[in-house]
């Protein structure tokens, strides 16, 4: 059953527009012009990385915006979203929804119950992104808007393919009464497309659209390929 949001009122495509640091396409009114490029094309919203360019994205375009932090700790694997710090520098930059990592490691399950309290106090709406069925369901349970499967293939216990992982998004999504998500190694429309089919409500894609320097790597690993 199709379960939508009023954040994205129909199904379809939203566009992943992050560069981080170390990447060619960091700074600078990029990611707002990506962003602009994928509503031209039709997507209905925008994920993004860091508090500059939500905000330069959320003053070009009018699309709902998921955004998020990166933020490397010592010793920690979890890393999107990861403290109150970056939830409060999400939502003053005007992001409608708050990305972050709710999987079952380094007691994040425990810790995030806070973070989704003070998200929603202030209007706004949480995905989780998860690795597991059992993450989504305890996402789901503790007051996820949304819950995406961003994080399936990126912790060691989870499911490890080339591929999006469409069978939890089938589980997930015959499971839960909140919308699911499909994000993860989508680099295809027809990988896409499969997720939909596969029940998902909405489908994010990232590198195979704003992460030039993966794009090309694809091809020129296939051309060596070929040519020895």
């Amino acid at each position: 059953m199709t379960k939508t949001s009023p954040i994205f009122p129909r199904r379809g495509l939203i566009v992943s527009a992050q560069a981080l640091e170390d990447e060619p396409l960091h700074g600078g009114d990029t990611m707002a012009k990506m962003a602009r490029a994928a509503l031209e094309a039709g997507a209905i919203g925008i994920r993004t990385n860091g508090a500059h360019d939500i905000r330069a994205i959320k003053e070009a375009i009018e699309l709902p915006v998921i955004g998020l932090i990166k933020r490397v700790i010592p010793g920690a694997d979890v890393f999107i979203t990861p403290t109150m710090e970056e939830v409060a520098a999400i939502l003053d930059a005007g992001a409608d929804i708050v990305a972050m990592d709710v999987t079952d490691r380094e007691g994040r399950l425990d810790a995030v119950v806070e973070l989704f309290a003070y998200i929603h106090g202030r209007g706004a709406a949480v995905m989780a992104d998860v690795s597991t069925y059992e993450e989504g369901i305890a996402a789901a349970k503790l007051g996820a808007d949304f819950v995406g499967t961003t994080l399936s293939g990126y912790t060691p216990y989870s499911k490890q393919q080339e591929g999006p992982d469409l069978d939890l998004i089938r589980r997930l999504s015959s499971e839960l009464n909140i919308p699911v998500v499909a994000e993860g190694r989508i680099w295809t429309p027809e990988e896409a497309v499969a997720a939909l089919d596969a029940g998902a409500d909405y489908v994010v894609v990232g590198s195979a659209i704003t992460r030039p320097q993966l794009i090309t790597a694809r091809y020129v690993k296939a051309i060596s390929q070929k040519l020895g």
